[in-house]
């Protein structure tokens, strides 16, 4: 475990961890769906890791391997990845369904974070 504030790179989640670690997160989450056998998955991925340290104790950023835990995917009727999906309150607020540039992500997560309220210190403290 991390505290918020500390956490700089995207954690890989599964669907034990879903609820606990995604749907009650105290801040926005972005999950990219993938395998590691899609290519396409691989070219998003340095965005992701991006995302991840550029949004730092005000997003979270998960990763989820739908071949491992393809619970979570049918769940959310995921059909194809690399899926990202932008969350609050464990509400789907928008997604992106294949590889695009960094700016599309961006922009996605700034209007995600409009939507929340300012992260606390209290927050930034949490461990997660």
């Amino acid at each position: 475990m991390a505290k918020l504030k500390d956490i700089k790179h995207p954690l890989h989640v599964t669907t034990a961890e879903w609820n606990e670690k995604v749907v009650n997160a105290p801040v926005p989450v972005v999950v990219d769906f993938w395998a590691e056998w899609c290519a396409p998955c691989h070219i998003i991925a340095p965005h992701i890791a991006r995302l991840a340290e550029e949004y730092a104790g005000r997003l979270l950023v998960f990763k989820l391997d739908v071949d491992s835990n393809p619970e979570v995917a049918m769940h959310y009727g995921i059909q194809s990845i690399p899926t990202v999906l932008f969350m609050y309150k464990g509400n789907i607020v928008d997604a992106i369904i294949g590889a695009v540039p960094y700016s599309v992500f961006k922009s996605k997560v700034e209007s995600l974070l409009a939507q929340a309220p300012p992260v606390t210190e209290e927050m930034l403290e949490q461990e997660i």
